[in-house]
């Protein structure tokens, strides 16, 4: 059994039109830390506990020297958003030849989900992919900003995408067999917020 998916592609090529989102209130306690020190404990954490139920797969199967070799590459980035100490969600850069930078992974746990907290983490991450050559000096300044998402993403993927200005340049569609989504764990999924 197989499913069609949709997959949109869309860049950035200057950073004037990065159209950043408001910052979530300031009693969220909401702030973005670089994750500077490789950790692919913590990493592997971040891609499961995002992409669990959004049927992120190709990782899964890593080996932790796969992991380390991956977040050991120049101008390698993961950006996560915390809210009172909690990591929310991540966005993930890799610096690609000719001024490139790939938005490689974006996304937030669901129970962070829907709390004004993605914009604001694609948004300042994306001004991070255009200055990564700040931080990467070897590494030529940024000349375009690109990522794919897919209909297997959430449904407000996109459209976060182009309001932070990102334009589409290729749809592609294909069929891909059928998966169970994994989640970080057998019926893992949002819970009900507490009371603070």
């Amino acid at each position: 059994m197989s499913h069609t998916v949709t997959t949109w592609h869309l860049e950035q090529t200057s950073r004037d039109a990065l159209s950043p989102a408001a910052e979530p209130p300031a009693e969220q306690g909401v702030r973005i830390v670089r994750s500077e020190v490789p950790a692919p404990e913590f990493s592997r954490f971040l891609y499961t506990a995002v992409g669990g139920d959004v049927l992120w797969t190709d990782r899964l199967g890593w080996s932790y020297a796969q992991w380390v070799e991956h977040l050991a590459q120049p101008g390698t980035e993961t950006w996560v958003a915390y809210e009172r100490g909690t990591p929310a969600g991540f966005i993930e850069l890799q610096a690609q030849p000719e001024g490139a930078v790939e938005i490689v992974y974006f996304g937030l746990l669901p129970a962070f989900r829907g709390r004004r907290i993605g914009g604001h983490l694609l948004g300042y991450g994306t001004a991070r992919a255009w200055d990564l050559a700040e931080r990467w000096p070897a590494r030529p300044e940024t000349k375009r900003v690109w990522l794919h998402t897919c209909s297997d993403d959430g449904p407000y993927a996109r459209a976060n995408y182009e309001r932070r200005g990102f334009r589409l340049f290729r749809t592609e569609v294909t069929e891909e067999p059928a998966a169970e989504v994994p989640g970080p764990w057998p019926g893992a999924g949002p819970v009900p917020a507490t009371a603070s």
